[in-house]
């Protein structure tokens, strides 16, 4: 073994998961991409473990050794084992080590894995009391293996201001600062530099080769002239060390070795999955890159650069992505330019996104609106690049690419609230050689920017746009450019506060989209439509809207929308004096809501449902629902909406402040500041959060005020001896008991009665 010449930073995690494989395991092969730091981590782990082997732990180092018919000379030289005898000395070596309790360091077998595989699969078979630790940028794939994916170091995220304190969380700035010490003996992290070393380990990933290389470095430049040049890291990052392999004295190099050891199809489609950006699904991968390739097929393709460790495999929540580390990426992107492909790619790219955006559009009304929200914002990088690409192409197709996808792309800014992104899109696309765009993609465009300026309470360029789309129509008229160009009108006067031109416009964008009323133009002009109607406490018509609404919604599994249905008509029915159905209806809303998890939805249901309670005389719970709605409208920003009614909300701050005296207000409405959106749903529900999960069903908690109500239940009491109890409406005691009966899954009030009595009695119980 040999003797550490520097430190060793971090890795203390994958330290100890090494260590606890080789005890349940005879063979564990640790991949990565090279200069990941597979051979230090198996070395430290290895000599953590000395104590264990009566027989010693043995390093075997393959770098230099390409013929499989060597492998066995080479082992055998490493372990001291002279070639004699005439007895094959393969024999010779698998009758050493089975005698032997030891360890084995096979180190850098990626150029021999068929062949280790082989001879690994024979020693294991023969010596019951060896164990064996692999590196190699792919697994071995035999029985017994245990595979640890070596990850980079964790590096700090670039855009966020990184502490002094902070730092020692992060391997990859200690690793910098270490060896630039070595370097340059007097050379400390400060707070000046630390910002630029973490953003220098950000660009090189974590990568330790990369970050020693980069660190070498100080002897001639300042951090913050190692970071401009990380544009070129190939030329920048040489020669850290003249006794370190040759694939490790640049980073060109070591990514080379990992190039030289592909397919020829292994290095094309590396080339061309490097005209991703965040990373990518496998449909995009075969659409984009593997369109044009004969009887092979991409996925075996992308299965073999996984375990080459050229790809890294992510799950989350159900979804699988591919993506590369930006140093190996951006030498795929070196090859592909070399090819001569790259042009072709990204064409390629800019259409594959660009059908996506339109696909998401066409589905949004439907149930498969929460896998489009999370697919969309998964992509966002790459539909980022699709735009870009679309504005530096000069051509006819790729405006219409432009204009269209990012029309397309209104559907998740207006969820997200990237409003201002979304603007600045839309005014580069319709700005975009405007003389070659077709009126009726113009128009959609125009009247997306018109909606999102009018979103933010920008009124005036709102105006300017539709304005623009208006004149556009006048020349090809349509019957859907001038409903989109009412629409707009229609948004742009409700925004700005004018209900009389406000329902012209909308009622008639209605009328000429209801040709399509899966369509999203259509559910969203009518939803606003119930919300003026509400706005001008015209109940009757905007229940009706938001009835429909609800129609289509519910029909076809759609969420976004039917959670605002419910939040607009809880409005409708608040205002016609109706508390419990009004509360119902906001409940309902966050419900719904948990399925595509809008801030803006539960920021808007959360705040009038404060006013149900606190008009109920539940002052506690209503100041904690305020102070959760103001918290959430804070992430949400100024949408420009007249929503929340101020009078509304300043009576029932006044009432709450009333019954529970300024420090006690204060004190509730801190509690719901202090919640995230899941906890405050679930406080307004009367559910609890044990360790992230919501339980319901008789241990579901009920309000303050449902709980007087259940123990009166109890008593025997009927709905209206409940009502003159609490000095309430009977109405409202109706609605707190059929929430009582929801919440605990019950059908009869004998049933809750027999609850309160069973949970009264636990309370009550002492232990013997």
């Amino acid at each position: 073994m040999p003797l550490e010449l520097t430190s060793f930073v971090g890795r203390r995690t994958e330290v100890a998961e090494v260590k606890n494989l080789l005890a349940s395991t005879r063979l564990v092969t640790l991949t990565g991409i090279g200069g990941v730091g597979k051979t230090r981590l198996a070395l430290r782990a290895a000599a953590a473990v000395r104590s264990e082997f009566a027989d010693g732990v043995w390093l075997v180092e393959l770098a230099e050794v390409s013929d499989p018919s060597l492998l066995v000379e080479a082992v055998a030289a490493d372990l001291g084992l002279r070639d004699d005898s005439a007895r094959p000395l393969r024999e010779v070596l698998v009758e050493f080590l089975s005698a032997r309790k030891a360890l084995l360091v096979l180190d850098n077998c990626e150029q021999l894995v068929a062949a280790v595989a082989e001879l690994v699969e024979t020693w294991l078979r023969a010596a019951p009391n060896l164990r064996i630790v692999v590196t190699s940028r792919e697994p071995l794939d035999i029985a017994g293996e245990a595979v640890l994916r070596v990850a980079p170091l964790t590096v700090p995220d670039p855009d966020r201001r990184l502490s002094l304190r902070g730092r020692p969380r992060f391997d990859a700035v200690t690793l910098f600062a270490d060896r630039a010490t070595g370097v340059v003996p007097g050379f400390e992290l400060t707070a000046d530099n630390t910002v630029t070393v973490a953003r220098i380990c950000a660009r090189l990933d974590g990568l330790p080769l990369a970050i020693e290389l980069a660190a070498a470095r100080i002897r001639m430049m300042s951090p913050e002239q190692i970071l401009q040049r990380l544009d070129d890291r190939f030329a920048l990052l040489t020669r850290a060390s003249r006794t370190a392999p040759t694939r490790q004295q640049t980073l060109r190099w070591c990514v080379d070795w990992s190039y030289e050891l592909c397919t020829p199809l292994e290095q094309q489609l590396w080339a061309r999955l490097s005209v991703f950006a965040g990373g990518f699904e496998l449909d995009a991968a075969e659409q984009v890159c593997g369109a044009d390739w004969g009887p092979e097929d991409p996925l075996d393709v992308l299965s073999s650069l996984v375990d080459k460790s050229i790809l890294i495999r992510d799950e989350s929540q159900g979804s699988v992505r591919f993506r590369m580390l930006e140093t190996v990426r951006d030498y795929g992107r070196r090859k592909l330019r070399a090819s001569g492909e790259n042009q072709q790619l990204q064409r390629r790219h800019r259409d594959w996104y660009q059908r996506l955006a339109l696909d998401a559009e066409a589905e949004w009304i439907s149930d498969r609106q929460p896998y489009w929200i999370a697919r969309l914002e998964r992509e966002q990088p790459n539909l980022r690049d699709a735009l870009e690409y679309s504005l530096a192409e000069d051509t006819e197709e790729a405006t219409e690419a432009g204009l269209q996808t990012g029309a397309a792309l209104f559907m998740l800014w207006d969820f997200r609230g990237l409003n201002s992104e979304g603007r600045r899109w839309i005014d580069r696309v319709v700005n975009h050689h405007p003389d070659r765009q077709s009126i009726p993609d113009r128009v959609k465009a125009l009247q997306v920017g018109c909606v999102m300026a009018a979103t933010q309470g920008d009124l005036r360029a709102a105006s300017a746009l539709v304005d623009e789309a208006r004149v556009l129509g006048e020349l090809a008229p349509t019957p859907m450019t001038q409903a989109l160009i009412a629409y707009a009108y229609g948004v742009l006067a409700f925004f700005g506060g004018e209900p009389v031109r406000t329902s012209p416009s909308l009622e008639r964008a209605v009328e000429v989209f209801s040709s399509d009323k899966r369509r999203y133009t259509y559910v969203s002009a009518l939803n606003v439509l119930g919300l003026l109607h509400v706005q001008a406490s015209d109940t009757k018509r905007a229940i009706e809207c938001q009835q429909q609404v609800l129609s289509i919604t519910e029909a076809c599994g759609e969420s976004l929308f039917r959670s605002a249905a419910l939040w607009g008509m809880g409005l409708a029915v608040w205002q016609q004096g109706e508390v419990s159905r009004a509360m119902t209806l906001f409940e309902d809303a966050l419900r719904v809501n948990r399925q595509i998890r809008s801030p803006l939805i539960a920021a808007l249901s959360l705040e009038p449902l404060a006013w149900t309670v606190g008009a109920d005389s539940d002052a506690e719970r209503a100041a904690v629902l305020l102070g959760a709605a103001q918290k959430l409208s804070a992430f949400v920003g100024n949408v420009g909406s007249p929503f929340p009614s101020p009078q509304n909300h300043n009576e029932c701050v006044r009432r709450a402040r009333s019954a529970l005296g300024a420090r006690g207000f204060d004190s509730a409405f801190r509690r719901g500041q202090a919640m995230g959106m899941d906890e405050a749903v679930a406080y307004a529900l009367g559910e609890q959060l044990i360790d992230g999960a919501l339980t319901a069903g008789p241990q579901a908690a009920l309000t303050r005020r449902e709980r007087q109500v259940a123990d009166l239940i109890a008593q025997g009491l009927t709905n209206r001896q409940i009502a003159a109890d609490l000095v309430i409406s009977a109405r409202t005691a109706e609605g707190h008991v059929e929430h009582i009966l929801t919440k605990l899954g019950f059908t009869s009030r004998t049933q809750v009665a027999a609850w309160i009595v069973e949970n009264t009695g636990r309370q009550n119980r002492r232990p013997s």
